[in-house]
């Protein structure tokens, strides 16, 4: 079967499930809002304000690996994989379309939620708030960061086979075991996916990654949870 197809049918599972669309809507209303609480703190500007700007990217991409493991979790229920191999028996075209359509619409909320969450952050921060330019890079970069945080869900649950257990690993991880590591690893945790995406968020920054190559590390991190996916749907049965 071609591509094209595919990615229509995988396109009509994502919107027809309620918690999906759900989920998006979580991706911008967690983010903006938990963005506004930070910039209307009393020092927020003075810190760093285009992080305080968009200080509730760390609830959002919460939102968003909920989307992406809801995505690929259903998969797996209720033998649902199996009458989607026995229409697409190409297991890597199929997950390849999985993973475009969740890819596209986190992208698309993403930039939308990057944009609103800039200006809702530039009104509560006023004078003392990021520029245009550090605004617009962030706001790419909020869209850029929360589609490669849902994609490395999607591939982790594919690998695991279960949402419940890849949301158990990421969501600690998340909000706790990041910010543990990185007080205990002289640097280490730079280079953890979620930390080294959002690098492009911050005003300056003081390690060894910029906020572009912060974004390709956690691409990279997103590849190689794509490709042992990949590699896992290849070899185990439906």
């Amino acid at each position: 079967m071609p591509f094209t197809p595919v990615l229509r049918a995988e396109w009509i599972k994502i919107r027809t499930l309620r918690s999906l669309l759900g989920a998006l809507a979580a991706i911008l209303l967690a983010t903006a809002a938990f963005s506004a609480l930070a910039s209307a703190s009393p020092d927020a500007g003075d810190k760093d304000p285009l992080f305080s700007a968009f200080f509730g990217i760390s609830f959002g991409q919460i939102a968003a690996i909920a989307f992406g493991t809801t995505a690929v979790s259903s998969e797996f229920r209720g033998g649902a994989l199996r009458l989607t191999l026995a229409a697409v028996p190409d297991r890597r075209r199929w997950f390849a379309a999985k993973a475009t359509a969740i890819a596209l619409p986190v992208l698309a909320v993403g930039l939308l939620t990057g944009a609103v969450t800039l200006l809702v952050g530039r009104s509560v921060l006023g004078a003392s708030g990021p520029t245009w330019a550090q605004g617009a890079r962030g706001a790419v970069g909020c869209g850029l960061q929360l589609t490669l945080m849902a994609l490395f869900a999607a591939g982790l649950t594919a690998v695991l086979r279960s949402g419940v257990a890849t949301l158990a690993v990421l969501i600690p991880f998340l909000l706790i075991g990041s910010f543990v590591i990185g007080d205990m690893s002289s640097g280490m945790a730079d280079f953890l996916p979620d930390r080294a995406g959002q690098v492009v968020l911050h005003s300056t920054w003081d390690g060894p990654l910029g906020p572009w190559s912060g974004l390709a590390v956690s691409a990279l991190w997103t590849a190689a949870a794509l490709l042992a996916a990949t590699w896992t749907l290849d070899r185990r049965g439906a």
